[in-house]
């Protein structure tokens, strides 16, 4: 079971250790982001993939800059202020898709809550981009929750994205800790409102273990999503970014990812991928 336990800092297990950053793809990849001037979740998010995915040569490029205005507890990118709105930069990331070749790109943002829409403009005029110049890519979106808008869904769902991906993150007793400024029920709604809207988008969503839920807590959580129609979900391990963030309170075992899959598949989930490395856009296109 998974169960709530004191907040000393657990010792990482020797089992979960991921690749280090280093290779000739890796080099190839970083010199490309950084002449193009782009960002990706796998370093802002201080990623634990980055090694392994990077040297596959593939990568979740996050738009709307590189700055967010919320502060989550569990997140590495930068708080404040944000920067205007890059034009340019949907032109730059479909440059950078197709120069890699990808058969399947995912794109996130942070959060963008000083614009009315949330930044989905962006992420439509991003989708187009990346069509106009590799047709056959396919788009996954990594949305945040647009304050609960419903037109910012109807924009983004119009560019007709191949997967339309949000995460719940964590347990709704956790939330005020993990998810400040957002909302279980919002997140929810916004993802049944996707699969009403566009019944043949597959909808995505993730959490992150480790955090100090239980294990009833997580299979609610997912009841839930699946009663909101998601179709595909992750579930991974936390891992603190930095002493800032909030504590790892267990390392949650293989055997438990396990049986977690294994009642989400029961529960009428698509697919389901679930371990202490898993992230949101691990491995999606296989998920796809």
């Amino acid at each position: 079971m998974l169960v709530s336990i004191t907040p000393l800092a657990p010792k990482r297990p020797e089992w979960l250790r991921a690749p280090a950053p280093v290779g000739a793809n890796y080099r190839d990849l970083k010199s490309l982001v950084e002449r193009l001037r782009l960002h990706t979740v796998c370093e802002s998010a201080a990623c634990p993939n980055v090694g392994e995915c990077w040297n596959h040569r593939t990568a979740t490029f996050m738009i709307l800059g590189n700055v967010c205005t919320r502060r989550c507890g569990f997140c590495a990118v930068g708080k404040g202020a944000p920067l205007p709105v890059d034009y340019d930069e949907p032109r730059r990331v479909a440059e950078a898709v197709e120069a890699l070749g990808l058969r399947y790109a995912v794109i996130t943002s942070v959060n963008r809550d000083d614009r009315k829409d949330g930044g989905a403009e962006l992420f439509a005029l991003t989708i187009a981009a990346i069509r106009e110049r590799t047709p056959d890519c396919k788009v996954e979106i990594l949305i945040p929750d647009f304050q609960g808008s419903h037109a910012a869904m109807d924009t983004v769902l119009a560019a007709r994205p191949d997967v339309l991906n949000h995460n719940i993150e964590t347990v709704p007793r956790l939330y005020r800790q993990v998810r400040l400024g957002a909302r279980f029920e919002r997140s929810l709604d916004i993802l049944l409102y996707a699969k009403h809207s566009a019944p043949g988008i597959p909808t995505k969503s993730g959490m992150m273990l480790g955090l100090g839920e239980t294990e009833p807590e997580v299979l609610e959580s997912m009841t839930d999503l699946r009663a909101h129609e998601v179709d595909i979900l992750t579930l991974g391990q936390y891992l603190r970014p930095s002493p800032k963030h909030l504590p790892i309170l267990r390392y949650v075992p293989k055997e438990d990812f396990d049986r977690l899959r294994d009642a989400g598949i029961e529960m009428g989930f698509r697919h389901v991928e679930a371990g202490p490395l898993v992230r949101s856009s691990y491995h999606a296109s296989e998920a796809f």
